[in-house]
């Protein structure tokens, strides 16, 4: 620490402590390392062995978790009481918590506009934004029905799906049950979009105040974390991603503190952090349990004791039960083949997920939000696009910078280090199984691996060959790891600006606005969240009859079946409580598959989507639909219960004449969907 950070009085905001170990100055007896602590942090603690913690002082008693200490005030002559009163009041931890998290959450509005506008009743028009809303109606409506919300019938109905490696974030869906009955999954999903860049900023920020002297180092970190491009575009597109996300940081600020103060309180915070992660998003908790285990296994390793092994299995006990219940379905679903697939299938689909090693530390997307469209990742122009399939998850060059310049002002401390050896191996894990360099693939001393070219230089060719772990289908998100140290290594660069030059933050905080937020891709419209004219009628049908929606398909996950079918058609679902053929989940269950590939009228429909003709026609491939399949279809659809067929799209004749020689009629037509019902069955009253 620097000169002028003692004299500011910045050694009061070793507060929270720092990540490095305190040395021969700790608070600490010789031989007592596994004793609680109230002042330094305890002899190796994580994530270094260095003693760069030696010389700092603890935290002034009742001041604010990680404040800067200043002089006191109400002395003879001093400021009125009332204004003591005042500073008195600001100065509580709880206030400097609650403002903090207030111009965090602020900050992830303004970044991430116009997200907020759509509370007001849209959507972006994606399949899996659907399936999220999806998913937070069944766990309310579930919870409601005290019922399990791991397997389902109201997709892929009636064989159902089982539900324990997607992504229902049942944690979430049973918290917001409330917001979720009162106003509907719509609303729920957009809020929690709305909420996540300001939560991801102060889960950064507790967990920096470990590491960091001082609160202006601190707050850059948690800003540089949750306002990142890489969450904002995950924050539009995939909430279990970023709501899993959450919990890397807090599991890393539990880790530390239970290093500190080995005790069962400290174990139990850690295990409902890790044990909550497993019922929010499955990945992310495998990411919280490397981060965890990074940060445990060395000081357990180095002086093992009773307490500290004792400590471990409380917290270990503690995220088996609180995440028991998704593990359970997760196990079920294992044991019944429900996530059993084609090898080959698996490592081409790992295959297009592999992130660009250009784009890692390319300008981010927003630059073109401010007209910078020749240096946006994005942009179909620029050299920096990059082969992975999802949205760009770039850690940005200015953060990429700032992450170089922390280790460089910290190089004396072996925790930064350790976060630069952390950021380096989830980047190149993020890489795939192959390089990728301006699009082209190069593929190192390659292998072939089911079919599909792999480089066994690459981390992640090793990776998803581990059973369990092979779920890690996206190479990029593993880059979120890495985002955890560059964030860390990037507030320390701030840090060194504070007290060795201040007016460049000002420049520093401008650059990192350039790269800050999400802009909305061209290609993503905004759907509404309810489509009455369609959907009155159906929610007006209490029988229960399946809904059959047109395209149909098994999606999401793999392996896949059938065709991509129109976001609004799940999106509805939730409004009139009609199972679904149609189903969005992460893996698609073989037994669902084949059941439902089973059924004539599925089948048939199946063949007709591919644009097969009904008989006597046939298609260039001499295919048909021949007048036996007709008349089971018919028979079939009899015995499912269909009562409502919804096509949606215009650009296929054959399914009119299918539908009609099945026995379905026209009914009626709203926001551009024909509907179709059994023989005679009742048309919809005018206006209804």
């Amino acid at each position: 620490m620097d000169r002028a950070g003692r004299k500011r009085g910045q050694l009061g905001s070793a507060a929270a402590g720092t990540l490095d170990a305190a040395g021969a100055g700790s608070a600490a007896a010789p031989g007592k390392a596994d004793a609680p602590q109230t002042g330094a942090p305890e002899a190796g603690a994580p994530l270094t062995g260095d003693r760069a913690g030696a010389a700092e002082a603890t935290e002034a008693e009742g001041a604010a978790p990680g404040a800067d200490v200043t002089e006191p005030t109400g002395t003879a002559g001093g400021p009125p009481a009332s204004r003591r009163g005042l500073a008195a009041f600001a100065a509580r931890p709880v206030v400097t918590h609650l403002t903090v998290l207030a111009v965090y959450l602020a900050a992830g509005i303004a970044l991430t506009w116009p997200r907020v506008t759509y509370l007001s009743g849209r959507l972006p028009e994606t399949r899996d934004v659907a399936a999220f809303v999806w998913d937070l109606w069944w766990v309310a409506h579930q919870v409601v029905h005290l019922a399990n919300p791991w397997s389902t019938h109201a997709m892929a109905a009636p064989v159902g799906a089982q539900l324990g490696f997607s992504t229902t974030m049942p944690l979430l869906g049973v918290v917001f049950t409330p917001v979720t009955v009162a106003f509907g999954p719509s609303f729920t999903f957009g809020l929690l979009t709305v909420l996540m860049p300001g939560l991801l900023c102060y889960a950064m920020y507790r967990c920096a105040r470990l590491w960091l002297r001082s609160q202006t180092g601190a707050i850059a970190a948690g800003a540089f974390f949750g306002l990142s491009s890489m969450l904002a575009e995950q924050d539009w597109a995939h909430l279990n991603i970023v709501a899993g996300t959450v919990f890397l940081p807090l599991t890393v600020e539990a880790a530390v503190r239970l290093r500190r103060r080995p005790g069962r309180r400290q174990a139990l915070i850690l295990g409902v952090v890790l044990g909550a992660c497993v019922l929010v998003n499955q990945e992310s908790a495998v990411m919280a349990g490397i981060l965890a285990v990074a940060i445990l296994a060395p000081w357990l390793l180095r002086q093992p004791s009773r307490v500290k092994v004792t400590a471990v299995g409380v917290g270990l006990l503690a995220a088996l039960v609180v995440g028991g219940p998704q593990l359970a379905a997760m196990a079920e679903q294992l044991h019944s083949g429900g996530v059993a697939v084609d090898p080959h299938l698996l490592a081409v689909t790992a295959k297009h997920y592999g992130q660009g090693l250009d784009t890692l530390f390319a300008p981010a997307q927003r630059v073109g939000y401010y007209g910078l469209h020749s240096l946006a990742a994005s942009s179909a122009t620029s050299p920096y696009v990059g082969a992975t399939a999802e949205g760009m998850p770039m850690f940005g060059t200015v953060l990429g910078v700032l992450a170089l310049a922390g280790l460089i002002v910290s190089w004396r401390r072996r925790s930064a280090w350790l976060l630069a050896a952390l950021l380096v191996g989830s980047a190149w894990l993020s890489l795939g199984a192959s390089l990728w360099w301006r699009q082209r693939q190069f593929v190192p001393f390659m292998q072939d691996w089911h079919g599909v070219h792999v480089s066994p230089v690459m981390p992640y060719t090793w990776l998803m060959r581990i059973p369990l772990l092979s779920a890690f289908r996206e190479a990029d998100r593993l880059a979120i790891l890495g985002l955890v140290a560059a964030a860390l290594l990037a507030g320390a660069a701030v840090e060194w600006l504070r007290y060795h030059a201040r007016p460049l933050i000002v420049v520093v905080a401008a650059a990192a606005l350039l790269e800050s937020g999400y802009a909305t891709l061209p290609s993503v419209r905004a759907m509404p969240t309810t489509l009455p004219a369609l959907d009155a009628p159906i929610a007006a049908d209490h029988s229960g009859s399946i809904v059959v929606d047109f395209p149909f398909g098994l999606r999401g996950g793999i392996p896949e079946y059938g065709r991509p079918f129109s976001p609004r058609a799940l999106l509805i679902a939730t409004a009139d409580g009609h199972p679904r053929l149609i189903a969005y989940t992460s893996w698609v269950p073989a037994r669902t598959r084949e059941q439902i590939a089973g059924r004539p009228f599925y089948a048939a429909l199946e063949k007709v989507q591919h644009g097969i003709p009904l008989a006597p026609a046939k298609n260039a491939a001499g295919n048909q639909v021949t007048a036996a399949q007709v008349a089971a279809a018919r028979a079939d659809a009899r015995k499912l219960g269909v009562g409502w067929v919804l096509v949606w799209t215009t650009q296929n004749p054959v399914v009119r004449k299918f539908l009609d020689a099945t026995g379905f009629r026209f009914s009626y037509q709203a926001d551009g969907v024909s509907v179709y019902r059994p023989g005679s069955a009742t048309r919809p009253a005018a206006g209804s």
